[in-house]
């Protein structure tokens, strides 16, 4: 039986691999986004719940949700039980992951969430994860670094499968991720925000997952 997967579980499995990048760098031609700006998005209110339909094994009884909003940041917290060995490992270099035994808790995971896109402010790497206004090769810097996110596609069709219906996303990648993952793609869509995500391993092997959350711009 399926179990519900919440996003900020997996983005805790890539936020643990975060202290070791490899970097890379920017032409004088890139088009570098550094912030976002617009209204408080309704998802990223208190309460909010954030969750998936993906069966990750070794990961159940998950819950997560948006536990305070201050000064426009949305603060994630979210539980699992984990046995997978491999993603314990992972999840225990991040210091806003507590684990005890197989009892996994998740804190301070925290974005901002505004009518214009989705910003990390702690807990990923800090930066844009998207702008909804943004157009293919625009990038987004990485905290100080000369690291970035880059925007792969943006459809103007509604053609991405999702929650029983086709939406138009924009494709966001994020490479150079060093200690087991290689890229990590997100999946956006300016009235639910991330739709999807997929994670590469660095054996080659590929997660990926819808994204669903109980709130849209």
């Amino acid at each position: 039986m399926k179990k519900t997967v919440v996003f900020i579980t997996a983005l805790y499995f890539i936020a643990a691999v975060q202290s070791c990048k490899t970097a890379g760098g920017l032409d004088d031609s890139d088009e570098v986004k550094t912030t976002i700006t617009g209204t408080q998005s309704p998802m990223g209110n208190v309460g909010v719940q954030v969750t998936s339909t993906q069966t990750i094994p070794g990961v159940t009884n998950i819950t997560g949700s948006v536990t305070t909003l201050s000064n426009g940041i949305s603060t994630y917290t979210g539980t699992a039980v984990i046995t997978n060995t491999a993603i314990k490992n992972f999840l225990a270099n991040a210091p806003e992951v507590t684990i005890s035994g197989n009892n996994v808790t998740v804190t301070n995971l925290k974005l901002k969430v505004t009518s214009d896109g989705i910003e990390s402010v702690s807990g990923l790497d800090p930066g844009i994860i998207v702008k909804y206004s943004s157009n293919v090769g625009d990038k987004y810097q990485i905290g100080n670094t000369s690291r970035y996110r880059t925007v792969l596609d943006k459809s103007t069709t509604d053609s991405y499968p999702w929650n029983g219906m086709y939406i138009k996303v924009m494709v966001i990648s994020e490479d150079s991720i060093d200690a087991g993952i290689s890229r990590v793609i997100y999946y956006a869509n300016h009235k639910y925000g991330l739709v999807g995500m997929a994670v590469t391993f660095s054996d080659n092997s590929i997660v990926q997952f819808p994204i669903y959350q109980t709130a849209s711009n």
